[in-house]
């Protein structure tokens, strides 16, 4: 996310002497993206960052793929995965290719029993139920219904939850997360046009600042598998910091949608890109106002991309027997389309108040065990007439 932030306290230059109150040299660790080339903070520790004392197990959490090339459509039921209390071990991958996985998860318990950091990703959360806090080593930020958080891989956080009631849909990419290039001038600011703009980000407010020595566990996943190693000191022991890489939330209430007199095509809902899938919000808005458009979005061809489509809330017009908290999957190389009497049933409605998350991905998207735990075998026959 190209915004300069700094939190805490920092020295007038990089890579100088920055000293404590006792004399010591702070810590200076450069956090950075694609090499030296992509954006990236300077931090600065209390202890050297770098102090492994031991590593204790290595596990796979790996998908178990069930479907490797796929071109069934499929409605899954997002709330019949079951919660668990332990916030890795709910996360269950139902949909994956090279670049990404989607993941569903309702963890009952906030994170405390360890650390965890994601070197293969950065992580898009979004927040369907539950509020809390996500502790960061680059500070904290507040959470709630219907925000997305941001979080670059290497970022080592923990979530804290408000409730045992909390449901998250997940895309863990293998790519780097962008605000959309159509969006942004050659200085990297969002236009006059963006659905959203630069004071609808919110940045890290809390620095976490432990100087704690001992044992500290953190989870690092790397490969697909997880690795349980433990540090010698508190990893949140950051004074401060500045750049652009850091954590940052988003509320999918702050999107504000394009409309037109006829239907406008899904990618004036782009709330994210990478180089290899979109992510877009579709939030309550405004039809059509053409005497004769029709509302529903026409049949079209997923040539190149797979369609995914997270259901959150409100009235979902285009669909037959959808609740919220369903998936749905329409892969490439066959059309879709409204579902039958949904054309003329939107024929004369002036809004829409559905809340949904979309991800159209580059590469086919595999179906995994854990989806079909939960899928509608026959939902690819729902067009039938």
């Amino acid at each position: 996310m190209p915004i300069y932030h700094q939190l805490g306290n920092i020295p007038h230059k990089r890579h100088i002497q920055f000293r404590k109150p006792n004399g010591e040299l702070y810590y200076e660790q450069l956090f950075g993206t694609i090499g030296f080339d992509g954006m990236y903070s300077n931090m600065y520790h209390v202890h050297r960052p770098t102090q492994v004392k031991t590593i204790r197990r290595q596990y796979s959490v790996a998908p178990k793929i069930a479907k490797a090339n796929n071109i069934q459509s499929y409605r899954l039921r997002g709330f019949e995965v079951q919660p668990q209390d332990d916030f890795l071990e709910s996360r269950k991958i139902v949909l994956t290719n090279a670049d990404c996985h989607i993941v569903l998860a309702a963890p009952r318990q906030s994170t405390t029993q360890y650390f965890y950091k994601n070197t293969d990703s950065d992580e898009v959360i979004f927040i369907h139920k539950g509020s809390g806090k996500l502790r960061t080593m680059m500070g904290n930020l507040d959470f709630k219904y219907g925000d997305y958080l941001v979080i670059p891989r290497g970022m080592i956080y923990q979530m804290e939850f408000n409730t045992s009631d909390n449901r998250l849909f997940i895309v863990e990419s293998h790519r780097p997360v962008y605000t959309p290039k159509q969006y942004r001038n050659w200085f990297g600011q969002l236009l006059e046009h963006a659905p959203y703009c630069e004071r609808d980000i919110r940045k890290p407010y809390e620095l976490e600042t432990h100087d704690e020595t001992g044992e500290f566990l953190i989870k690092i996943k790397k490969k697909d598998e997880i690795f349980d190693m433990i540090y010698a000191t508190h990893p949140f022991d950051v004074v401060g910091y500045d750049g652009y890489n850091y954590p940052y939330a988003f509320s999918i209430h702050d999107f504000e949608p394009m409309t037109g007199r006829i239907h406008l095509p899904p990618p004036v809902h782009q709330t994210f890109e990478t180089d290899a899938f979109v992510i877009c919000s579709f939030v309550p808005r405004l039809y059509d106002y053409h005497p004769q458009s029709i509302p529903a979005p026409y049949n079209h061809s997923n040539i190149d991309a797979d369609e995914v489509l997270y259901y959150v809330d409100g009235d979902f017009m285009s669909r037959n027997d959808v609740e919220a908290g369903h998936i749905s999957l329409h892969p490439a190389g066959i059309p879709h389309g409204p579902h039958p009497g949904a054309v003329e049933r939107s024929i004369g409605k002036k809004e829409t108040l559905e809340l949904a998350v979309m991800i159209d991905t580059f590469k086919p998207l595999m179906v995994t065990e854990d989806a079909l735990d939960i899928a509608d075998e026959r939902y690819f026959q729902s067009w039938l007439e």
